[in-house]
């Protein structure tokens, strides 16, 4: 009777281990499955790294493939996206010295709670909230698809999982 509890124990722990050795791989292999793009282009391939969004272009020099990460022009686009920003401050304080002071007055809310309407003037906050939002850090979530197919995945590793346990089972009860 005692010599029964220790072989369930080192059967459990097989189990585990083997589940263990099956499991980990199996997600990792997931994890990294189409990290990189690839994308022929004249003189080599340019890669994208999906996981830190690195684009490299790929060319075959004579001793072996080497890639080269490509320069980024965020420095540009911030600058562009700054200087339409201020043009567009500007287009709104001269459509709003164009326009008739009634006008303007009926549109805008009223500032105080006196009755008086306030001055008309554009807003300067819009800059600074986009200031903001372009510094901010965004982690995307994984998505339901990815989710299902994850819980896929778990799902059928632990169906395997009973099936070998119980062939293991019924080997044994066998001898």
């Amino acid at each position: 009777m005692y010599a029964a509890i220790p072989f369930r124990l080192l059967r459990i722990s097989a189990i585990t281990a083997m589940l263990f050795c099956l499991v980990v791989p199996a997600l990792a292999q997931e994890a990294e499955k189409g990290r990189y793009t690839l994308v022929p282009m004249s003189g080599g391939f340019v890669r994208l790294d999906r996981l830190t969004g690195v684009v490299s272009h790929c060319e075959n020099k004579g001793s072996g493939w080497a890639c080269y990460v490509l320069p980024e022009e965020h420095a540009a686009l911030d600058k562009e996206i700054g200087r339409l920003q201020a043009e567009n401050e500007k287009l709104k304080a001269q459509l709003a010295a164009r326009e008739p002071a009634d006008k303007i007055q009926k549109e805008l809310p009223q500032q105080q709670g006196s009755g008086e309407p306030g001055p008309a003037a554009p807003k300067a906050d819009g800059p600074k909230s986009a200031d903001v939002n372009r510094n901010s850090i965004e982690i995307p979530l994984p998505s339901d698809r990815d989710m299902g197919r994850l819980m896929s995945f778990v799902e059928r590793a632990w169906r395997r999982l009973i099936e070998m346990a119980s062939r293991v089972q019924r080997d044994t009860s066998g001898i």
